[in-house]
């Protein structure tokens, strides 16, 4: 097969081979709902997914709705995430959205990206996997896994995260583009490795400029 010459095209031969690879590709961060996964989401940053679901059995337990948590004490909410780092930003970002969701969306979460980001502590990246995991939405969330192998791989030269987003749109099919971000972290978590990639295991090798066989 003819090796893929342009970026789009490399795109749709990425998206075609990773879904091969990992057909059940799901987001691995626990979640019953979609104000459980932004939550975890917000935790989730500088922290692995791992660890963020050691912390929130015991978070959901004490405050198991947006109404809960917005009337939290945020020393209460501190002593549950301590261990996902950061965790005085993160106490005072998850009451904050709570209190946000309760005060000007009824207790629910938004699905339009415009009122996610106006949320405390979510981004584009946090909107968008809540977005494409929890609500079935098109959202693309660009990590540190997306926007590495997509440069790696010849898709995009882009370096900040919302440009990649944005460059890598029209690129993927709107229904697929979660799925897209799912198995392209999936396979830097387990091939594409940033300190020792495994070229030789890689689906990818044959096309991918940056290569090492």
């Amino acid at each position: 097969m003819a090796k893929p010459r342009t970026p789009k095209g490399r795109a749709k031969r990425v998206h075609e081979l990773l879904g091969k690879e990992y057909p059940d590709a799901v987001c691995e961060l626990d979640h019953d709902s979609a104000f459980q996964l932004l939550v975890a989401t917000i935790l989730s940053a500088q922290c692995t997914d791992k660890r963020v679901n050691m912390v929130t059995p015991d978070l959901f337990a004490a405050y198991p709705t947006p109404a809960s948590l917005a009337a939290a004490s945020i020393e209460h909410v501190e002593d549950l995430v301590h261990t996902t780092g950061f965790y005085a930003t993160k106490a005072r970002n998850l009451v904050a959205m709570a209190q946000g969701l309760m005060d000007r969306f009824d207790g629910e979460v938004p699905s339009k990206m415009s009122d996610l980001v106006s949320l405390p502590g979510v981004g584009r990246k946090t909107a968008n996997v809540v977005r494409s995991v929890a609500l079935g939405l098109p959202g693309l969330p660009v990590d540190t896994h997306v926007a590495r192998l997509s440069k790696l791989l010849g898709i995009t030269q882009q370096k900040d995260p919302v440009k990649i987003e944005l460059e890598l749109n029209p690129m993927v099919p709107a229904a697929e583009r979660g799925d897209f971000s799912l198995r392209l972290i999936l396979h830097g978590r387990r091939v594409c490795i940033a300190r020792r990639p495994c070229c030789h295991d890689c689906v990818l090798a044959d096309f991918c400029p940056s290569a090492n066989l």
